[in-house]
């Protein structure tokens, strides 16, 4: 074993480094996105290095703080208050850490991608429409339509002030984040181009002494910290709060299992063990909740760095948890010196690489119905908020299932003996098929003995046999007769039988 830690630990450090320096400005421009301090997002960093890195189950995902959170956790401190954070993250890391240890991981796998995609990119659309007001050193505003609308404001406002400096700067980042993503040479592929963005627009605004807004990162990162007080938790008995725990377990979880099985296609070596990570999510969580830090997720860009990187164990993610320490305790004056806006830069980057068209169009090879739910649910975290959307998105894909799963086809068939039909049903007869199968019925001359075999049927619920045996009785009077063939139903029907000359059962 020693043996082998020695052979990987040169790869696993290089891997490590390229992970810091891709989370470094991630972690403090998500956390200018939530409305906190960039030290919150640095705290969770160290925390998804150090602590998750260490217990994951996927060993070569990365965890921090996540753009995808960022507009929820705005919102959340916009309403509740900072201090409320920290009871959300403790239960929603609670929940986590329980649906992992009952295996439930899996489950979190099932939401339909189409909604994940409209999530991520309704996500994307508010974070764009936030930093921009950020890039010109301006406060975002409560939501995506009311920054939209404020944006002209803010543009002729930032004209004459520094703030078309700040702009500039922000502007800068994002040309140099996409030219290196396009013309980075095969040799330097390892170097983030947010990294590379960040870095050269401080420099500029220290050469040219720019008037911008700049990081403020405390000089002891204990003063960061805000401990959760055990009073607050008694607020978790407001409803609202228990949904919003709720909303972050679920789409973190989400988030995080999608985003490992990313990195598994990635490489060939040890797969994700969804339910172990899952619990390693929720004790990360729970410890942000302790400390008043962001929530975290797996996160697909800083993963696929580690892999692209080299990495095979786990050991580069907890190296970068403990790079992330070390820069903040022993290099703080660095991180004072950046820019806001261009962190807002990268950030608005990231939006615009969340609204994913290629994903929309290849929901295309499934028929239109995810491209809408994709686009539904994305026009609805921008219109409404983010719950909203999500739950929209999931109603139109229930409604899909609803509709797919109800495909019946009604056909009566004369049969050679005189007086006799079959009523064929081939499919799933469901409530929604009632109103057809009831005038299908009412053309059934009187006097008719009806066969319907439910053979061809793959389920047939409780409103339809009802539909059926109501039928049966109504019409005994006219000398009508139904007989429903199935052995399934055979006894269930024999007690009728005795009771009612319409109906009967055949096995």
């Amino acid at each position: 074993m020693r043996a082998r830690v020695k052979d990987v630990l040169p790869r696993e450090l290089l891997a490590s480094v390229v992970v810091f320096l891709v989370a470094l400005p991630l972690c403090m421009g998500i956390a200018i996105a939530s409305g906190l301090p960039p030290a919150k997002g640095l705290i969770t960093g160290i925390i998804g290095g150090l602590v998750v890195g260490w217990l994951a189950g996927s060993p070569l995902q990365v965890s921090g703080p996540a753009a995808g959170l960022a507009v929820l956790v705005f919102e959340l401190v916009r309403q509740h208050g900072i201090a409320m954070l920290g009871p959300i993250l403790l239960l929603a890391g609670f929940l986590q850490l329980v649906a992992g240890r009952l295996k439930l991981g899996c489950w979190f796998r099932v939401t339909a991608p189409a909604v994940v995609y409209g999530m991520l990119a309704g996500i994307g659309v508010l974070i764009v429409l936030s930093q921009v007001h950020v890039m010109l050193d301006a406060a975002p505003k409560a939501s995506g339509l009311d920054n939209l609308a404020a944006f002209p404001a803010a543009l002729a406002q930032a004209l004459p002030t520094f703030g078309w400096q700040a702009g500039l700067l922000g502007l800068s980042t994002i040309a140099v984040i996409w030219l290196w993503e396009k013309l980075r040479p095969q040799s330097l592929r390892f170097v983030p181009g947010a990294l590379l963005g960040v870095g050269l627009a401080t420099l500029a605004s220290l050469v040219l002494t720019l008037q911008v807004k700049r990081v403020e990162v405390p000089a002891n990162l204990t003063e960061a910290i805000d401990w959760l007080k055990p009073t607050d938790l008694l607020n978790l008995a407001d409803p609202s709060l228990l949904i919003a725990a709720f909303a972050v377990a679920f789409i973190a979880s989400a988030e995080t299992l999608l985003s490992a099985a990313a990195v598994d296609r990635m490489h060939s070596g040890q797969r994700s063990d969804f339910d172990r990570e899952l619990s390693a999510q929720g004790i990360g969580n729970m410890l942000c909740g302790l400390l008043g830090a962001l929530p975290m997720t797996g996160v697909i860009v800083r993963s696929s760095a580690n892999v692209q990187a080299g990495a095979t164990t786990r050991f580069s993610t907890i190296f970068h948890g403990l790079w992330l320490l070390a820069f903040v305790l022993l290099l703080s004056s660095v991180l004072q010196s950046i820019p806001v806006a261009s962190l807002a830069g990268v950030l608005v980057y990231t939006g615009f690489k969340l609204v994913d068209l290629k994903v929309f169009r290849g929901l295309g090879r499934y028929g239109r119905a995810p491209m809408f739910t994709y686009a539904a649910t994305a026009l609805a975290i921008v219109f409404t908020d983010l719950l909203t959307g999500v739950l929209i998105g999931f109603g139109l894909t229930l409604v899909k299932l609803a509709l797919k799963a109800s495909r019946l086809k009604i056909s009566l068939i004369d049969l050679p003996q005189e007086g006799q039909m079959e009523l064929r049903l081939v499919g799933a007869a469901t409530f929604l098929k009632v109103p057809a199968l009831t005038r299908m019925l009412g053309s059934i001359a009187p006097g008719t003995t009806v066969h319907v075999p439910l053979n061809n049927l793959s389920y047939i619920d409780h409103s339809c046999l009802e539909l059926l045996e109501e039928w049966g009785r109504a019409n005994a009077a006219k000398g009508s007769r139904l007989v429903i063939e199935s052995r399934g139903l055979k006894r269930r029907l024999e007690g009728r039988v005795r009771t009612n000359t319409g109906i009967g059962a055949a096995g």
